[in-house]
């Protein structure tokens, strides 16, 4: 039997998590049974199951890839040199509408939060991966904010990531304009220049 190489698992893995996305959006994830993932993705039950023991297992893969883009497009955008809390949040948004218009990233978000409820280990990697978009976020308000504020760039970094959820909310069950104004208003209440402290008029 020849070899698997790491690429082919990895594509067959990201085929079965595709197939699954489109099955919970379609019918929400206590709707859908492992069978039904089965037929989607298009393969045999013993291929699928080779990757995935559950539909548990499943959810909690697609949760964390999801937080994990996320979390790394903020401390991407840190890196290269896109300072402000506000440029990292904006792009974070602008990410996952492009996502949700392709595979409906937004209800999968929701849905997963509903999930979580339920399931203690897919609620601990949600409060994990929150904690490090956190302190990322922290990093990069750095003390210019709390010369600006008074704020504790931690405290700033809560607020911001109760604006993701929000965001996420509404491009879900919302359409049209009124959300396109939104990272751009994000970078402009958090500029790009955190680090550097108001002028004096006096």
């Amino acid at each position: 039997m020849p070899k698997v190489s790491p690429e082919y698992r990895d594509e067959r893995r990201a085929h079965i998590m595709a197939a699954a996305r489109r099955c919970f959006v379609r019918d929400g994830f206590h709707e859908t049974s492992m069978q039904d993932l089965v037929r989607e993705a298009g393969m045999s039950s013993g291929a699928v199951y080779r990757y995935f023991d559950s539909k548990d297992a499943v959810i909690l893969a697609i949760a964390e890839e999801n937080l994990d883009e996320v979390v790394t497009l903020v401390r991407e955008s840190v890196e290269h040199g896109r300072r402000g809390v506000g440029a990292a949040l904006a792009a974070a948004l602008e990410f996952v509408a492009a996502r949700h218009a392709d595979d409906g990233f937004g209800a999968i978000a929701l849905l997963v939060w509903s999930e979580a409820l339920r399931n203690p280990a897919l609620a601990a990697r949600l409060r994990q991966s929150f904690d490090v978009a956190g302190r990322t976020l922290a990093e990069t308000a750095g003390a210019g904010t709390a010369t600006r504020t008074g704020l504790a760039p931690e405290d700033l970094a809560n607020v911001l990531l109760c604006v993701l959820p929000g965001y996420l909310l509404q491009v879900t069950l919302r359409e049209g304009e009124a959300l396109k104004g939104i990272p751009d208003a994000v970078r402009t209440l958090w500029p790009i220049d955190t680090d550097t402290p108001p002028s004096s008029t006096s």
